[in-house]
């Protein structure tokens, strides 16, 4: 049975287009926007660390200090030592982090490298189990670049901790604003057209 919303599909995304493309000048301003934050980060990149540092363990204090709060309200409920240890340790971590942003920046390297190397195995095992699929190379230079740049991260533990999360927020940064700039300048073409 066909899908009678189906064939109104192509209309509806070029009617969403048509309206994105009006707006293409946001899209390039908030790029350069973003762009320039990246470069920034990038020259200072022990600053950008501690700033993110600071958010992630404000954020966490704030979970933690939610989860307490949850877990005071249903005290009778039987998950309640669960909920309350859970509030604390996120809590305690956030807090750890607000007031020594450089152990928070280590803990943070150290868990970042280690997640690296778990999904490169992860992949590279699913790989071997799959090898005879084609196309599953990919999947195997994926998890081995992944496992890579894990094991980098680990071997350069604690040193690179202090520069490390803000070279990632800078370049994060910095992709996301190409890639904004370049969606606003391929709307404009589209609304020439």
């Amino acid at each position: 049975m066909v899908d009678p919303s189906h064939s109104s599909r192509p209309e509806k995304l070029a009617a969403a287009l048509s309206a994105l493309s009006a707006q293409w000048g946001w899209f390039v301003a908030l790029g350069l926007v973003m762009l320039i934050l990246g470069i920034v980060a990038s020259s200072y990149v022990l600053s950008a660390t501690l700033v993110s540092v600071l958010f992630v363990g404000i954020l966490m204090l704030i979970g933690g200090i939610s989860q307490l709060l949850h877990a005071w309200r249903i005290k009778n409920w039987s998950n309640f030592l669960f909920w309350t240890v859970a509030g604390v340790l996120y809590a305690g971590a956030g807090l750890l982090a607000i007031i020594n942003p450089m152990a928070g920046a280590s803990l943070i390297t150290l868990l970042l490298g280690a997640t690296l190397i778990g999904t490169g195995a992860l992949r590279l095992w699913i790989w071997y189990n799959n090898r005879g699929q084609q196309g599953w190379q990919w999947l195997a230079f994926s998890g081995f670049i992944t496992l890579l740049a894990g094991v980098v991260i680990a071997i350069g533990w604690p040193g690179n901790s202090a520069w490390l999360l803000g070279l990632l927020l800078a370049l994060d940064l910095m992709f996301q604003g190409w890639t904004l700039m370049f969606l606003g300048f391929a709307l404009r073409r589209q609304r020439r057209q």
